[in-house]
């Protein structure tokens, strides 16, 4: 079955009731990036009840190693169904070669620059055409320094966007031997004996990454790398950004550590921003991890009210509401 779009081929491929929640999953094949054969899935959630209504989009990036299942379980548990409870029209994004989106056929050549330059916006496209509202963009880990980069680059258009959260998401930490171009060198040399890492094996998730995506974070981390591609600084431009835009980092997170969080948000030029950092001495009842800031028990009942609440007051600021309700940069 075919959808309505009329930018490049999309094929609704399932539409089920989940329960309380309706699910629509589509394939996108956007034909503009050099490799022609990749195809992206989206999940659409939405009420049972409500499925002609349109709420404020709201759009869900999972992180390395993962799929649309880090935000909504088999089971209806997650913030993409809390929020589709919530009346937010919630889509769910799947990067090339991860969940339901299939492997394309340069996959093991596959980078963050590629998500960047061409697959964000063709998702953003899609659904501007199927709800014209302004969307909130969230994005977990790898997914929230993917988002950074779209932003960072301009591939996004800003004028189309309610605001972006980012979730434990950070570039700055530093790998000293990195600094060492013989031990970079070496580091690439030895990754591009692979053509994917298996996240079962390194107990990272459910997914594989291409050894691409590891060799561009090498690049990153260098001597004189930089966040960004062969064409754009994508952190120079993140002092251009003006869209509302909330940094979470949890206390308990090894992998990306909470300064290094707090410096990625400080980079937007946005002037509504805010930072939320998860752990006891923030009034939190745990020092959440890197995953469980998102998934976990505690997550349902102290975090995603908060994500809600950042939504919702964040899409006030871009309407236009009284100077008086902007949200400013807390701890």
């Amino acid at each position: 079955m075919q959808s309505s779009s009329e930018l490049f081929p999309v094929a609704l491929i399932s539409a089920e009731f989940r329960g309380d929640l309706s699910e629509d999953v589509y394939r996108l094949k956007p034909g503009n990036s050099p490799d022609n054969s990749v195809q992206l899935a989206l999940t659409r959630l939405g009420r049972a009840d409500h499925q002609q209504d349109r709420g404020v989009p709201v759009i869900l990036i999972p992180g390395s190693f993962s799929n649309r299942r880090f935000w909504y379980s088999p089971k209806c548990i997650g913030l993409g169904p809390q929020l589709a409870r919530a009346g937010f029209d919630v889509w769910i994004a799947e990067m090339r070669g991860h969940g339901l989106s299939p492997r394309n056929r340069q996959y093991k050549h596959n980078k963050v620059s590629d998500y960047v330059r061409y697959d964000l916006p063709a998702i953003a496209d899609f659904i501007y055409e199927q709800n014209p509202q302004r969307a909130h963009w969230l994005g977990h880990s790898l997914g929230g320094i993917t988002l950074a980069g779209a932003l960072g680059g301009g591939y996004l258009d800003e004028s189309k966007m309610a605001s972006a959260a980012l979730f434990g998401s950070q570039i700055s930490r530093v790998y000293w031997p990195l600094k060492v171009p013989p031990v970079e060198w070496g580091s690439r040399l030895l990754l591009k004996g692979f053509s994917v890492i298996s996240g079962s094996r390194l107990k990272r998730g459910p997914e594989d990454e291409p050894a691409s995506l590891a060799i561009e974070s090498l690049r990153w981390h260098g001597l004189f790398g930089r966040f960004g591609d062969a064409e754009r600084d994508w952190w120079a431009g993140l002092a251009e950004v003006r869209v509302p835009v909330m940094a979470v980092a949890a206390v308990g997170d090894s992998q990306d550590p909470v300064w290094a969080c707090r410096k990625l948000l400080e980079q937007f030029g946005s002037p509504v921003s805010e930072f939320l950092c998860l752990g006891k001495k923030h009034g939190f009842h745990s020092d959440f991890g890197h995953v469980e800031m998102l998934v976990s028990k505690e997550a349902q009942r102290e975090v995603w009210p908060l994500v809600e609440q950042w939504l919702r007051k964040s899409a006030q600021v871009q309407s236009g509401e009284p100077e008086g309700n902007k949200l400013v940069s807390v701890e």
